[in-house]
């Protein structure tokens, strides 16, 4: 399964490199993630918990960031056995530039592969899964970065702004 996609993202290039580089952010966009340790330079240990379609497991693995050319490029790596499930790997290489609004154009090129039981559901609906996989983890990694947006009555309602989290960890 593979996929493309772009995002413009409200932030300078160094704060969205800063992010991707960093622990609790992946932490915090990897679906299903429940534990993640380690470091860019030795690779993370990871535990997170899937249901595709029928089938729900824990996967123990590791991610990994390589081919890394600072503020430009990477390659993000994950690599998980679910047991009697099978096994998930996949990668995305991730580029950044800048828009002609002083963000961030992030680039991702994703491809996967399921074995075990979740190659058994149907290639239907495992590029499904891995579409809605990849998309949440760059939405949420978007969405944390940009500037919060204030709805009309969040005073009034007590509601708070949606977006920015990841930005005012780096402020």
């Amino acid at each position: 399964m593979k996929l493309e996609d772009t995002k413009d993202i409200a932030a300078p290039r160094t704060v969205v490199w800063e992010a991707i580089l960093n622990p609790e952010v992946l932490k915090t966009c990897i679906p299903g993630c429940q534990e993640l340790t380690g470091s860019v330079e030795d690779g993370f240990e990871a535990v997170v918990i899937q249901k595709v379609g029928p089938v729900k497991a824990t996967f123990k693995g590791q991610v990994t960031l390589s081919d890394i050319k600072v503020s430009e490029s990477l390659l993000l790596t994950g690599e998980g056995k679910g047991g009697p499930a099978g096994f998930a790997k996949g990668a995305a290489k991730v580029s950044f530039a800048d828009t002609d609004e002083g963000g961030t154009r992030l680039t991702y090129d994703v491809e996967a592969k399921v074995g075990g039981k979740l190659a058994q559901l149907g290639s239907r609906i495992i590029d499904g899964f891995t579409k809605k996989l990849a998309d949440q983890f760059f939405e949420r990694f978007q969405d944390g970065l940009e500037e919060p947006v204030e709805t009309e009555n969040a005073d009034e309602e007590g509601e708070k702004p949606k977006k920015g989290w990841l930005k005012r960890m780096f402020n």
